[in-house]
């Protein structure tokens, strides 16, 4: 997506435009099988790159528990890098601190879920489509 494109998506307001948007992206189900097929795709590059890496063993299981808290470890990165001015990455210093951080949470779950055979692609836009009936703010405070 163009940047432009990511600006007026973050610029819908209202829960209908919001359903109006994300109907938009599921129009038909070639669109949503393109979208399912790429967020597939780049989850088994991630899980292989993880394996290629020595972080999973042909045969042994992953602690789940471990990986989730590793997943954690990555969104409190990204706090910690906005509470301290958001500075461009160590690493990769075109981006800020939080970008990089919540990218690094992503290809986490992105290994998990591959590493798991999840089809976690599809139960990301179910959600999607699911959030659309829920009440403000989902029926909470905060």
């Amino acid at each position: 997506h163009t940047n432009a494109e990511l600006a007026r998506a973050q610029a819908v307001a209202t829960a209908e435009e919001i359903g109006d948007a994300i109907t938009g992206l599921m129009v038909g189900e070639a669109v949503e099988a393109d979208v399912t097929r790429v967020l597939n795709e780049l989850a088994v590059v991630i899980h292989a790159n993880a394996k290629a890496h020595g972080f999973w063993t042909d045969g042994e299981d992953r602690n789940v528990g471990e990986m989730i808290a590793l997943i954690h470890s990555e969104l409190s990165e990204a706090l910690e890098g906005y509470r301290h001015g958001n500075p461009s990455d160590d690493h990769i210093p075109e981006y800020d601190s939080l970008t990089v951080e919540l990218a690094d949470a992503v290809i986490r779950i992105l290994d998990l879920a591959a590493g798991m055979q999840l089809d976690f692609a599809a139960a990301l836009l179910a959600k999607m489509r699911y959030n659309l009936g829920r009440p403000h703010k989902h029926g909470k405070e905060f």
